[in-house]
């Protein structure tokens, strides 16, 4: 199926839902998005997530940059391997960070960004 669109994708036509299903898929762990849009120019979205380890992390990245590729969104940039204790993409419309967890506790970026109304959500449900 190499080269060709999933139905998934063809149907989500979502940066973000591609990043959130894909990092769901590999048992990324605490989930949040933060809506970036109005707040900066960088991105629409940041993503945060955690993995259980440092390999994890860098197979959750390496794999996600590989599915965003496939869609059509275009190479995204790794930053962060491959010590792999925090793994920024940057896949235009979407940043995603990935941490191992002391890591993402040290650098608490959810509440740095939970600016104003809109607070950081935990992506929860998510099959």
């Amino acid at each position: 199926m190499a080269g060709s669109m999933t139905s998934y994708e063809a149907e989500a036509g979502s940066q973000l839902e591609l990043v959130l299903h894909q990092l769901d898929e590999d048992q990324a762990q605490e989930l949040v998005v933060v809506p970036l849009a109005g707040k900066s120019s960088i991105a629409d979205h940041m993503v945060i997530a955690s993995g259980r380890s440092s390999r994890q992390v860098a197979s959750m990245a390496q794999k996600l940059a590989e599915k965003l590729k496939q869609a059509g969104f275009g190479p995204a940039r790794l930053e962060g391997l491959p010590a792999a204790d925090w793994v920024l993409i940057d896949a235009g419309d979407v940043v995603v960070h990935l941490f191992r967890p002391e890591v993402r506790s040290f650098y608490n970026l959810e509440r740095m960004w939970a600016i104003g109304d809109e607070a950081p959500s935990r992506a929860a449900g998510r099959a």
